[in-house]
């Protein structure tokens, strides 16, 4: 790191910390009870803080990774200062693990940026804004400031995908179990990293194959229909070889010990989540890659929705009407047969999804076939943000996205952090007044967001406790 981008970084990384310390304390000041999810952390927290590791919250669906790291922080803490009493393991000392969590957030993102976007690609200045916007993303900047799962879980995922880029599997590998002790689902990224180990493999013995032959001028277009069919072959010869799967066993066998881990739990556990599983119910819910798409578009507007993005997208459907209309044809399918509603998301208004959903999916029975298009042009301009990377790398992000996402039958936007997070740390670096504006735009979503919990609060007739709306 350059003098002067060190300076820069260090500003960055100090700025948002103390912004982020009094939003902390003016978030705790209007919110001192345990809120939400939070009625059930917190006190599971606080029974761990006693000694009390057979206690356990039959609601909590997720591991103990969020209150076994959180004791891991408090106590020695508590001994070094001389706490005692009330505030050890306290509703605003268990919060503040978050706010240690998201500058560990920043720290990592800005080695991701390093490391995926060499000097040459990107000046260092652009890293460390970029690093500055992305860590205040709105999904996962608001919850910093509650006792959540989120900012540890993306933690450990960062964490572990950063030794991975370094080729220290066996950590990358524990970090990930750690992050699957936040969440389970993280699971799916921790195969991320191994699939990335494999992509890359694939993309060298292609290259290799091609020179071979002679065939680089025959290169069909990146991102192409053709391309795909050409490296979907080759990945079938190359993994029908012994000597080539023995290789990536080799190099991959601390994810994969980590899957059987995984599997075993499964098998042991009778499913995926923990505690109460009533609401959380498997399913194949195709729609959430098209509200996945959509969620993308809106937080990465700058970058997706541009004049030149329009030109390109109607000319390549004027070019490919057929492929388009068959793809329209199945995503009305999908949408038709695979769309479902969770019970929370019509029940609980105090999350935006209600209001999402309330406002534009039930503004009329036929809005949800209406918004193919709009899904179609985002699923096209993501897709097309990541042409620069190499065709194996993309398939194995899309077979994790997939499975991160269509199982969730809950239209819960939280779900889609770390799938966003890793599409944004690999798409080509963007011009200084493109990342000036999404800066900007998250600046104002995070205003506005913190703005309507702590002010436009209500009551429900049922209860009198103040109610407040968040992500």
């Amino acid at each position: 790191m350059e003098r002067s981008e060190a300076y820069f970084f260090a500003a960055a990384l100090s700025g948002a910390f103390l912004a982020s310390c009094l939003v902390f304390s003016a978030l705790h000041r209007e919110q001192r009870a345990p809120y939400m999810d939070e009625a059930f952390h917190v006190p599971q927290a606080q029974a761990y803080c006693q000694g009390l590791f057979r206690q356990w919250d039959p609601m909590i669906t997720t591991l103990p990774g969020l209150y076994l790291v959180s004791i891991g922080v408090v106590k020695p803490a508590a001994w070094f200062f001389g706490w005692s009493g009330n505030i050890v393991c306290s509703v605003g000392m268990l919060r503040f693990i978050n706010l240690l969590f998201s500058v560990g957030n920043f720290y990592l993102l800005y080695l991701l940026f390093c490391r995926i976007h060499q000097k040459k690609a990107a000046s260092g200045f652009q890293r460390i804004l970029s690093t500055l916007t992305l860590s205040i993303f709105p999904l996962l900047y608001f919850f910093t400031f509650l006792y959540y799962t989120d900012p540890g879980s993306t933690f450990f995922t960062l964490f572990a995908y950063l030794m991975s880029l370094y080729g220290n599997h066996k950590t990358s590998a524990l970090l990930g179990f750690c992050g699957f002790m936040f969440r389970q689902t993280n699971i799916v990224w921790t195969m991320f990293c191994g699939g990335s180990v494999v992509a890359d493999q694939l993309s060298e013995a292609w290259k290799a194959e091609l020179l071979k032959n002679k065939e680089r001028k025959n290169l069909p277009p990146k991102g192409s229909f053709s391309e795909q069919v050409r490296a979907f072959r080759f990945l079938l010869e190359y993994v029908t070889s012994l000597k080539n799967v023995i290789t990536l066993i080799l190099l991959t066998w601390p994810y994969i010990g980590m899957a059987v881990v995984f599997f075993a739990f499964v098998f042991l556990n009778g499913g995926i989540v923990v505690g109460d599983r009533s609401s959380h119910e498997a399913c194949l819910h195709f729609p959430q890659i098209f509200y996945f798409f959509s969620f993308t578009l809106f937080f990465s507007f700058p970058h997706l929705v541009t004049p030149d993005k329009i030109v390109s997208f109607l000319h390549s459907v004027r070019r490919h009407l057929l492929q388009y209309s068959i793809l329209a044809i199945i995503s009305l399918f999908l949408v038709w047969k695979f769309t479902y509603v969770h019970k929370y998301l019509l029940a609980d208004n105090r999350h935006y999804p209600f209001y999402v959903w309330r406002k534009l999916y039930q503004r009329h029975e036929l809005m949800k076939y209406a918004l193919v298009p709009v899904y179609i042009f985002a699923g096209w301009s993501f897709t097309d943000t990541l042409t620069p990377k190499n065709i194996f790398w993309k398939m194995v992000y899309f077979v994790c996205l997939l499975t991160a996402t269509v199982p969730q039958k809950l239209l819960e936007f939280r779900y889609f952090i770390l799938p966003y997070i890793m599409y944004r740390l690999h798409i080509p670096m963007p011009s200084l007044l493109k990342l000036l504006l999404e800066l900007a735009f998250y600046l104002l979503l995070n205003a506005v967001t913190l703005h309507i919990f702590l002010n436009r609060t209500f009551q429900w007739p049922s209860n009198e406790e103040l109610q407040r709306v968040m992500w």
